[in-house]
């Protein structure tokens, strides 16, 4: 069933404040269904300090704090768990004690890519707590599972779903990010394994999930990548690509049946479209969006594009792509049987805005 309860209010605590978890926190406080009790913080600095004031809007009488201890004793609904790096005694603890967790850690979109004994813990902590957690986000997540499955939702045959994904960085002031993290700036004539490894391992579960819910499933799951060198100097907001270092880079992920695709996710990120690629093919440039194409007896092509065209806009209005939906999705973990909630197994996700 798809119906919440009528007035229901739900305690829900921040975890982490990056990018990501701003936006959450703030949109949190605004939820008309939500009351923000508590929020938790990585850097001592931020620790005492006011969750409305870090958030960006005026002081709301919650303060931070770096203590798992406190967010516990404060016995929330929900937490909204979105750090850089995946805790497990962490989450374990929380659904113990009794919250629901909406996270945007891709280790939870399909339980069944956790290890065996990770697996066994975290239920015994959701049957422990009576509690429930959900991993969801845009990319792997909103298009990767929430689309495709409606879009499958008019077909009786599918030969293959492909989901293209386009990020155009030139407007991204992260110098960090962009050259020390993601590679681009960087001497490289072929992909870096660990980076092919990484999506294979954060898309694989997700593009899988939808496979097994419509009854296809793959019998593996393929990676491939290429790179574009830059054939000059391209000046972005976080710096210079010199000619001949990697100013785009594309990963194919092929979930296979039967000798053929039957899901295809390809990211396309880039900071210029003049490039000599290393596996000689011409890719496809567009601005930064998705785009779902569904062979198969109803035959669809959605684009889906961001029409931001100011850096600072496009840069204030990214961190939602990710940080919505979790907070959409807090009312129905909550009301979820206790237990890890995939995509599948929770009803459409409505927002509720008013």
């Amino acid at each position: 069933m798809n119906q919440l309860p009528d007035g229901k209010r739900y305690r829900v605590v921040q975890w982490a404040t990056g990018n990501v978890g701003l936006r959450a926190l703030r949109r949190a406080i605004e939820h008309p269904s939500l009351d923000l009790v508590g929020l938790w913080v990585h850097s001592p600095d931020k620790v005492g300090r006011d969750a409305g004031e870090l958030a960006g809007i005026a002081p709301i009488g919650v303060k931070a704090t770096n203590s798992i201890e406190d967010v516990i004793a404060l016995k929330p609904d929900c937490v909204l768990y979105m750090p850089h790096i995946m805790n497990y005694d962490e989450v374990c603890r929380l659904l113990a004690s009794g919250a629901n967790i909406v996270t945007t850690r891709t280790e939870f979109q399909n339980s069944k890519a956790l290890p065996a004994d990770i697996l066994a813990r975290v239920e015994a902590a959701c049957l422990h707590g009576n509690s429930s957690i959900h991993g969801t986000g845009s990319s792997p997540g909103f298009i990767t599972e929430a689309m495709p499955i409606v879009l499958a939702s008019i077909q009786r045959r599918i030969d293959c779903i492909s989901i293209d994904e386009f990020a155009d960085n030139t407007t991204r002031n992260s110098p960090e990010m962009l050259f020390e993290v993601m590679g681009f700036g960087k001497k490289e004539t072929e992909p870096n394994p660990a980076r092919l490894d990484h999506l294979l391992h954060a898309f694989g579960p997700s593009l899988e999930l939808v496979a097994d819910a419509l009854g296809l499933g793959f019998d593996d799951i393929r990676v491939s990548g290429g790179l574009g060198l830059a054939r000059k100097d391209v000046h972005i907001a976080a710096g210079v690509v010199p000619a001949g270092t990697v100013a785009a880079m594309r990963t194919v992920l092929e979930g296979m049946r039967n000798g053929k695709p039957l899901m295809r996710f390809t990211a396309t990120w880039f900071v210029s479209s003049d490039v000599d690629t290393s596996d000689g093919e011409q890719w496809d440039f567009r601005d930064s969006g998705w785009r779902v194409r569904v062979e198969g007896d109803c035959p669809l092509n959605v684009g889906i594009r961001f029409p931001v065209k100011d850096a600072e806009d496009y840069a204030q209005m990214t961190p939602g792509l990710t940080a919505h939906r979790p907070i959409n999705v807090v009312p129905y973990i909550c009301e979820a049987p206790a237990g890890i909630q995939t995509t599948v197994d929770l009803p459409q996700i409505i927002a509720q805005l008013g």
